[in-house]
């Protein structure tokens, strides 16, 4: 029976229940904010210009589509690491189109041209601009001077020959009147996309549903094709699941990071989303290199993964509870390796290059001592078997390979 088969006798997917219409209105697209909007967070370290490549290696081997290399307008460092960035792409030609995000200032916009120019690629601008109340409030903006900002950046940019995208701050929060004329001005200016930010991670899923569909709304009046881009932020634990939901209702770009880094508490973990997206069937690029991928920004910004994160973390496919581990151990031993990385685990260890790990500890069963020491090359006694058993029983925590390994010599 092939492993397509085996899902549909042996797995029901509620989630597909009474669903209301498709996930997606074709293919969706995923853009990687790791080195610029990720490299933010207060508690990060910037990525060396080396790291930076590598990372760019695996997003494309990973089949994300675009990734942003950074703020040019910045500074002098900023534009030297977006340029060597951007020339490292051509020369391996790596299949993933780069972008750079840019006040809408003509001071930001002017280098991404130039550096644009310079290596002979076509750099997406990602222009963006805050646009709520209490933003306008504080910088004293009326509507007027966003207008002006956003016309004179836009059709700078259009008229050297890139794509923008018009980013507008805090859209959740912003009013449908001021969007509504903001819209239409940048589309008016030649933008190809919006992105719509939960810049805050205020918003919730009602709120998504209804931002976007206001916004598909503009653009069709339009008569324009335009793209929506959702990028969100994690403050209220929601990022995911509002990625998620700004897909279903018709973003085709969709915004994170690794390991969710980013401003405050990190942006959608980019992570979580492909790995969802390829169980949602809406993904098909090859995860096998996602634990590399995360563990290379995990080092290179110095952000700790916790040991119970999902997918990459130590814990994910680790397991020394007796029943867990005796329901592995038994469809391991149909020959079925679908049911033994699914039995107890809601993503197979597979998809992404790693296996299901059965430990002992006090709470396991005399099947995982059995299990361990027949896959660790033991000549397995009753005798050995209850002397480890016992050892397990004793302890606080499950035992490493090392404590095991001692336990079985000292019988």
């Amino acid at each position: 029976m092939s492993s397509n088969q085996h899902e549909q006798k042996l797995v029901y997917d509620w989630n597909t229940r009474k669903r209301r219409h498709p996930l997606t209105e074709g293919s969706v697209m995923l853009q990687d904010e790791t080195l610029r909007d990720g490299i933010q967070g207060p508690s990060v370290k910037d990525p060396t210009i080396e790291e930076k490549k590598r990372f760019i290696e695996l997003s494309a081997a990973l089949g994300i589509h675009s990734i942003n290399l950074g703020l040019p307008g910045a500074g002098p460092r900023a534009v030297e690491h977006v340029t060597e960035l951007a020339e490292f792409i051509i020369e391996k030609k790596l299949p993933i189109k780069a972008n750079c995000a840019a006040r809408t200032h003509l001071n930001d916009v002017r280098p991404i041209a130039e550096i644009s120019q310079k290596v002979g690629m076509q750099l997406e601008v990602m222009a963006f601009l805050g646009t709520s109340p209490i933003r306008r409030f504080v910088e004293e903006w009326e509507v007027e001077k966003l207008l002006k900002f956003s016309s004179t950046a836009i059709e700078f940019a259009v008229g050297e020959g890139l794509p923008v995208t018009f980013v507008t701050e805090d859209t959740v929060r912003s009013t449908p009147q001021d969007l509504s004329v903001l819209f239409r001005n940048a589309i008016e200016c030649g933008i190809h996309r919006l992105t719509l930010c939960d810049t805050v991670g205020h918003a919730t899923p009602d709120g998504v549903k209804n931002l976007i569909e206001f916004t598909k709304d503009i653009i069709e009046s339009s008569g324009r094709e335009v793209g929506i881009d959702w990028h969100g932020h994690n403050d209220r634990g929601l990022a995911l699941t509002n990625t998620l939901t700004a897909m279903e209702y018709g973003a085709t770009r969709l915004h994170g990071t690794a390991l969710g880094i980013g401003e405050r508490v990190g942006n959608a973990s980019l992570d979580q989303l492909l790995v969802n997206l390829k169980l949602l069937g809406e993904f098909d690029g090859d995860l096998t290199n996602l634990p590399e991928w995360v563990k290379l920004i995990s080092e290179a910004t110095d952000t700790p993964i916790p040991k119970g994160y999902p997918v990459v973390g130590t814990d994910a496919f680790r397991t020394a509870t007796g029943v867990h581990a005796a329901a592995v151990i038994k469809a391991e031993k149909k020959g079925e390796d679908f049911l033994a990385d699914r039995v107890y685990s809601g993503v197979p260890a597979s998809m992404v290059g790693e296996s299901q790990r059965i430990e002992v500890g006090p709470m396991s069963g005399l099947s995982n001592v059995l299990y361990w020491l027949d896959k660790n090359g033991y000549e397995v006694s009753d005798e050995l078997a209850q002397a480890v058993f016992a050892g397990a029983k004793a302890a606080d925590h499950v035992l490493t390979d090392d404590e095991v390994h001692a336990l079985a010599k000292a019988r």
